[in-house]
């Protein structure tokens, strides 16, 4: 795929509240008008500057892209909440008062919202999509980690080590410091049941290496999609590197670029 030159972007800074936090982010576009708009959800631990090429591509084929911090969902990032009260189900939230900042503004089609994560933040945008299903035009997800609630039940998420039987206040203290409520908040999720409902077009995207969400669990995920493009990179582990990315990202742009 050919570079995207930054120069033709416009990038500016955006707000908006979930009740008492701000939510930070930033909206790449280079056209102007009304357009349609993705919102680009970056994964555990990480902040939106790791999906700002995403962002980048989708502003250069004519959408306006928005990326944010989760509240509490990083370990550096720029939006209000604390990482103890972080949880799939808070980002859900999050992603939602995102959604309805949008509809608010005059130079977004708001019959036109697209999702895309990356691992968690995958996870977060599948059970969006699910709830409010004709509010979402697109899905895009990138190695997404419906691994989340059964690594709660075995007690091994990530970093943390826990007894699922006797979760404690915190579960983890670094590098992140994470409160019971994220376990607790999935520990009794069904991902496979709780993602089913959305009928649109989903792009799911996958490496056959990655070591920290199996392949499998997106195997089974575009099962139950009905309208499904899914791919497989072989030999990519979790986070793509470069390479693997490009193949990624040529995906994503015939993926959009029908829907300019």
């Amino acid at each position: 795929m050919k570079g995207i030159h930054m120069s033709d972007i416009l990038c500016r800074p955006f707000s908006c509240r979930r009740g008492n936090l701000t939510i930070r982010g930033h909206v790449f576009r280079k056209k102007t008008g009304v357009l349609p708009t993705i919102i680009i959800c970056h994964g555990f631990m990480a902040n939106q500057r790791s999906v700002r090429h995403y962002a980048k591509l989708a502003a250069s084929i004519g959408f306006a892209a928005f990326t944010f911090d989760f509240c509490g969902g990083c370990v550096i990032g720029k939006s209000d909440g604390r990482q103890s009260e972080m949880s799939v189900l808070t980002e859900v939230e999050d992603l939602k008062a995102v959604i309805g900042y949008i509809k608010t503004r005059d130079d977004t089609d708001s019959s036109r919202i697209s999702l895309m994560g990356c691992s968690q933040g995958g996870v977060v945008c599948a059970l969006t999509a699910a709830q409010i299903p004709d509010e979402i035009e697109r899905l895009i997800l990138f190695y997404p980690a419906f691994c989340i609630p059964d690594d709660a039940r075995r007690g091994k998420m990530m970093f943390a080590r826990f007894d699922p039987d006797n979760i404690p206040p915190v579960v983890s203290r670094f590098p992140m410091r994470l409160g019971a409520v994220y376990v607790k908040d999935v520990i009794n999720m069904n991902i496979f049941e709780e993602i089913t409902g959305y009928n649109g077009p989903v792009l799911l995207v996958h490496g056959t290496k990655d070591n920290i969400v199996d392949i499998s669990y997106s195997r089974k995920a575009k099962e139950i999609y009905k309208n499904c493009e899914y791919l497989e990179i072989e030999g990519a582990g979790h986070s793509f590197n470069k390479m693997h990315d490009r193949v990624a990202m040529d995906a994503l742009k015939k993926f959009l670029s029908g829907r300019v």
